[in-house]
């Protein structure tokens, strides 16, 4: 099978980087297009992210001599990939009109940026949860006046980590009233160079900005239904959020409490729903799909970011500790890789389904 030639906004940053990096084998992509800042632009790959590459693997050979190109100018894509995944990262305004204008020249944009996670044509996917959201496209494209580009966003990293396991018992037909989050996230959720070392060495940080935020509101777009040619948000789970920065590489952890309705789930009925689960991406077979998105750790003391972020191409996410709540009815913790499940392998996925479902055609 020809491969389809996709370009990667913000190549040289962090996301950008794994993006190539996990694109390198792809049996469907192939990265013909690297865009960054007027900085970069003009520089080989190789040199623009020489002494800042932070991938454990080399630069792909592949993508080495591309020269990096203005982000700022959609135009020059246009004749060199069919889309593009946007990982850039400058003020959320300027980026909404950014991507704007590449879907406005027939470029589709797959983002990792929050710049459209609010606009509701724009569907912001977790594929095992809400496939059903890039049936927005073609009202998003009709409104917009857009023939052949299009938008669709994925949301932010750390609702990977227990959005999935929330999901499978809504769809077995238990109702979640209330949550509460701790978020534990890992220093590479901050980009590259990120946060100074001496914040985060022996230290937690009990703030990142627009995270509480983020997880507070962005589920309730993802549970959400289309209805007259726009995302209608579902409100009807309350949910608190503290987010914390802490010093781990990669992983995002989250410890979750729910209360439920009143028909009430035993521990061990959880556990088979978890375990059970799966959705189109793993009917479809997609590559970068898991095979079990959710994989329950019965030892007491998993998951940790260490041992359990890269479960399934770092695709999974892992649970564990699921115990009765004093307060609330359940909980437990989950963990997923925030930079490949809650970013770039993200991004990907949602490529792969719009692949699937003809949207590139």
């Amino acid at each position: 099978m020809e491969k389809i030639k996709v370009g990667v906004l913000g190549a040289t940053g962090m996301v950008g980087q794994q993006y190539i990096s996990l694109l390198e084998r792809h049996p469907w992509f192939e990265v013909t297009y690297v865009a960054a800042s007027p900085n970069s632009a003009g520089k080989t790959y190789h040199e623009a992210v020489s002494g800042r590459w932070q991938m454990a693997v080399d630069v792909p050979a592949g993508v080495n001599a591309l020269i990096v190109q203005d982000a700022n100018n959609p135009a020059l894509a246009a004749d060199k990939c069919a889309f593009v995944f946007s990982a850039l990262d400058m003020d959320k305004q300027k980026t909404r009109e950014l991507e704007n204008a590449y879907a406005g020249l027939g470029i589709p944009v797959v983002s990792n940026a929050s710049a459209h996670r609010g606009s509701e044509d724009v569907p912001m996917l977790i594929p095992e949860i809400n496939h059903e959201h890039i049936g927005i496209i073609n009202a998003q494209k009709s409104k917009r006046g857009w023939q052949k580009g299009f938008i669709a966003v994925k949301p932010n990293c750390s609702l990977q980590s227990y959005m999935t396991p929330v999901f499978a018992l809504l769809q077995a037909d238990y109702e979640v009233k209330k949550m509460i989050i701790t978020t534990m996230q890992a220093v590479s959720g901050a980009g590259y160079p990120g946060v100074p070392s001496l914040d985060m060495v022996d230290n937690v940080v009990p703030f990142i900005g627009g995270e509480e935020e983020k997880s507070e509101n962005e589920p309730h777009k993802i549970l959400g239904k289309i209805a007259d040619g726009k995302i209608v948000n579902d409100d009807s789970i309350k949910i608190s959020a503290h987010c914390n920065r802490v010093p781990v590489i990669d992983g995002h952890t989250a410890c979750v409490s729910l209360e439920f309705g009143d028909k009430k789930p035993e521990l061990e009925e959880i556990k088979r729903i978890w375990r059970e689960f799966k959705s189109l991406p793993q009917q479809l077979n997609l590559p970068f799909a898991p095979i079990q998105p959710i994989i329950y750790r019965d030892e007491p003391n998993r998951p940790q970011p260490r041992k359990d972020r890269d479960a399934d191409k770092g695709m999974a996410v892992s649970v564990g500790r699921l115990r009765k709540c004093n307060v609330f009815d359940i909980r437990f913790v989950g963990l997923s890789h925030n930079t490949v499940r809650g970013a770039a392998g993200g991004g990907i996925l949602n490529a792969e389904l719009l692949k699937a479902k003809g949207y590139f055609d």
